[in-house]
C-alpha cells in the first residue's frame, strides 16, 4: 500500500523559511515522482514544485522563482519542500503527492496523498 506521511509547516512571520517532509512508504522514490500542492482558503488546488524519478526538479510556482526548492533523500525515501522568503500570500494547506515517473501540474492525476499540513504565514 503506497502512502505518505507529511511533516514540518506551522506559523511563521513574513519573510521567514520552513521545510516540508514527505516520507513515502509502499514505494521509492527513484521510480515515483512527488509534487507539491498547496490549497489556500477557497482557492483550487495549486502546484508548487516537482521532483522527477530521475531527481530532476521542476518548479511550478511562477509567481516566486526560487522561492520554493523541492528535494528528496533516497535513503530515507523521503521529499523535502524548502520555502524560503515565505509571505502572507503563502499561507495555504501543503500537500504532497505521487504518481510513478514523470512530473504534472494536473492534481488529478495524483492517486496518493499526503495529509496535507498548514502553513501560516503572518504579516
Amino acid at each position: 500500500q503506497l502512502q505518505l506521511v507529511q511533516s514540518g509547516g506551522g506559523l511563521v512571520q513574513s519573510g521567514g523559511s520552513l521545510r516540508l517532509s514527505c516520507a513515502g512508504s509502499g514505494f521509492t522514490l527513484d521510480t515515483y515522482a512527488i509534487a507539491w500542492f498547496r490549497q489556500a482558503p477557497g482557492k483550487d488546488r495549486e502546484g508548487v514544485s516537482c521532483i522527477r524519478s530521475d531527481g530532476s526538479a521542476i518548479d511550478y510556482n511562477h509567481s516566486g522563482q526560487g522561492q520554493f526548492t523541492v528535494s528528496r533523500d533516497i535513503a530515507k525515501n523521503t521529499a523535502y519542500l524548502q520555502m524560503d522568503s515565505l509571505k502572507p500570500e503563502d499561507t495555504a494547506v501543503y500537500y504532497c503527492a505521487a504518481r510513478p515517473n514523470l512530473c504534472t501540474p494536473r492534481y488529478p492525476n495524483y492517486h496518493t496523498w499526503g495529509q496535507g499540513t498548514q502553513v501560516t504565514v503572518s504579516s
